[in-house]
């Protein structure tokens, strides 16, 4: 059976009369859903595989600080967490989640969690909680001036937009038809989708709204946290490829991934995520992101660097 223990997945409290168990999250039902196998000792499974049939690094983090939370007080949040990607994610098997309990404080406590495939950890996760504390220090960015999302296509709105031009190319038409068939987990609305084609070059920066497919409810931000570690990898370091139209990624790997965790907030309600990359050199790219509340609230911030190697589009076969 699953294990659940200190991430319920569902409420405590009431649910709203037209919420049922079907309509749940797949994100709490499945995707960040651990076994337990004993003591700080957890595996779990794969619900989505990207095209390059590498495990999703999302996933291993998200289920990484489910594992790190699974060890703390009801009383302590994530705070923070920093991660390395060792080694490719093999989809084929399960993972292991080994937590060590590395301190436990009188305010924050620190996580050390390996995560492990065939004998050897692919990823390497500290995570930080805190126990709230109040303090009249508190100031924020301003949070950026865009449509709602209720104005907004959602990417399969705007593939299905893309896909209705008579004159595009056979090959362009299988490309985005195979990302329609993705069963991916979140919502995502562009703000200021590229091109199909990717012919103009863009500012390294993209924001779009982004919210947890089905129910997930108040009452628990370990669980929301978990899922934004999830949401947070999602279409990041692609951010960095933005301004370079004559090239195409030829492989790309997340190399470490850090995330702050400033406010509450529900993963599955809008969120505005904002991607930029300041820098890119040596087959390098480095990204930054903020997540924010409808309402103007800071709820995260991210970083994350990776291996860019490209290729001029005159040197491609496709």
């Amino acid at each position: 059976m699953a294990d659940t223990e200190n991430i319920p997945v569902a409420d405590s409290g009431q649910e709203d009369d037209k919420v049922t168990s079907d309509l749940r999250s797949v994100l709490v039902t499945s995707v960040l859903n651990l076994d337990k196998l004993d003591t700080d000792l957890y595996r779990g499974t794969h619900h989505w595989i990207p095209r390059s049939q590498r495990l999703f690094g999302g996933q291993i983090i998200g289920q990484a600080l489910v594992a790190a939370a699974k060890s703390v007080s009801e009383n302590v949040f994530a705070h923070s967490l920093h991660c390395y990607f060792v080694r490719a994610g093999d989809p084929k098997v399960p993972v292991l989640y080994q937590v060590e309990r590395t301190r436990d404080g009188r305010s924050f406590c620190v996580r050390s969690v390996k995560a492990i495939q065939h004998g050897q950890p692919i990823l390497i996760c500290q995570a930080s909680f805190q126990m709230w504390q109040p303090s009249p220090l508190q100031h924020q960015f301003t949070m950026p001036s865009v449509p709602p999302p209720e104005d907004l296509l959602t990417v399969e709105e705007l593939i299905q937009q893309y896909l209705s031009n008579p004159n595009m190319a056979e090959n362009s038409k299988q490309g985005l038809n195979k990302l329609l068939a993705d069963e991916v987990p979140i919502e995502i609305k562009p703000v200021n989708p590229p091109d199909v084609y990717r012919r103009v070059a863009m500012e390294p920066k993209k924001l779009f709204w982004v919210r947890a497919r089905g129910y997930i409810g108040e009452g628990n931000m370990k669980l929301h946290c978990c899922i934004a570690a999830y949401v947070s990898d999602y279409s990041f370091l692609g951010t960095a490829l933005l301004p370079y139209p004559n090239h195409r990624a030829q492989f790309t790997a997340s190399l470490d991934h850090a995330m702050w965790f400033h406010s509450t907030f529900r993963a599955d309600e809008w969120m505005l995520y904002e991607c930029e990359s300041p820098w890119a050199g040596g087959s390098r790219g480095l990204v930054q992101g903020r997540l924010w509340r409808r309402d103007g609230v800071l709820a995260a911030s991210c970083a994350q660097e990776g291996v860019l190697r490209v290729k001029s589009v005159a040197e491609s076969k496709l």
